[in-house]
């Protein structure tokens, strides 16, 4: 088997020396040359969760138009405004991140979730260092089209050594109907799955958690090593304004949205109360931060060296 160990300091070296698509922001190389394209950002962070290596994965990001018809689709025009206002953020547009989880434990290799593209999510795990046949396990949280459209690549395995795992009800719902993305993707493959429940272990350290509502056996996962936790919450909560700070605001996503604001306010409250760390598939690149409670709903706190140290 493959040697996955690591360590604090190897982690940190892997970390700085990460490649970077460009920088952080838009920059003059002289003052007389051209701006740069756009707005760039590192595609894979690093960091520590005991002694768990976790590096999140930027697959795709993309603008979109009037987030109002996806996200707080229950409060009205102005709500909406004086939120977005607060947040300094604008109310006529969005930024759409996919963010998954490569978590290597020192034995395993674990992908959780694909992306919409397996040839981007291949490019992506080889510049966090690895190789796509070295992933061990691929993990889906549920089956949304851009989560498991990386499973495969031209017809075939995009991890080729991988096994994969999966909640029971969230693949028993979608083998009951004719979603494309499923029958291309996710059936191929169902003679290797391993199915899981709530509470059951992916491997040693890492637990699945029921979050249903966003899709009918939506799972998050619990990675626990060496007295550290961080929870990769997936798609519990989309945006990190109208949906984690404002749970019960509906988001189109969501195929049921009672359930989806339930497993919001349940799960938030705990990692509030715990003071546990998570990774958002949505929330902004890197994805990793913190929760805390404000009035009746919650707050966005952005990782920054915490889980570094």
């Amino acid at each position: 088997m493959t040697d996955f160990s690591i360590s604090r300091r190897a982690l940190l070296a892997g970390a700085a020396a990460m490649p970077m698509a460009g920088g952080l922001g838009v920059t003059k190389a002289r003052a007389e040359g051209h701006m740069q394209a756009a707005p760039e950002v590192p595609r894979a962070n690093r960091i520590g969760v005991g002694n768990f290596e976790v590096t999140t994965l930027l697959v795709g990001t993309r603008t979109a138009d009037e987030p109002q018809g996806t996200f707080g689709m229950n409060v009205d025009a102005e709500t909406f405004a004086e939120v977005s206002n607060e947040a300094h953020i604008p109310v006529d547009q969005t930024q759409f991140f996919f963010t998954p989880t490569l978590v290597n434990t020192g034995s395993e290799l674990i992908l959780f979730d694909t992306g919409l593209n397996g040839a981007t999510t291949a490019q992506a795990v080889e510049m966090a260092g690895y190789a796509p046949d070295a992933v061990t396990h691929v993990v889906l949280t549920h089956m949304h089209g851009d989560h498991i459209g990386g499973l495969m690549t031209d017809g075939a395995e995009t991890f080729s050594n991988a096994a994969y795992i999966t909640g029971q009800v969230e693949f028993d719902h979608w083998s009951g109907t004719d979603n494309e993305g499923f029958a291309n993707n996710v059936a191929p493959l169902a003679e290797k799955m391993t199915f899981l429940g709530d509470g059951d272990s992916v491997t040693s350290g890492i637990t699945a958690m029921a979050a249903f509502g966003h899709t009918p056996g939506h799972m998050t996962y619990m990675l626990d090593s060496d007295d550290q936790q961080l929870l990769i919450f997936a798609d519990l909560a989309n945006h990190y304004v109208w949906s984690l700070a404002r749970p019960d605001w509906e988001v189109r996503f969501d195929m049921d949205k009672a359930a989806a604001a339930a497993s919001r306010r349940n799960v938030l409250g705990m990692l509030a109360t715990d003071g546990i760390p998570f990774i958002g598939y949505h929330m902004p690149f890197p994805g990793v931060g913190y929760v805390e409670t404000r009035g009746e709903g919650f707050h966005y706190v952005p990782h920054s060296y915490q889980l570094y140290l």
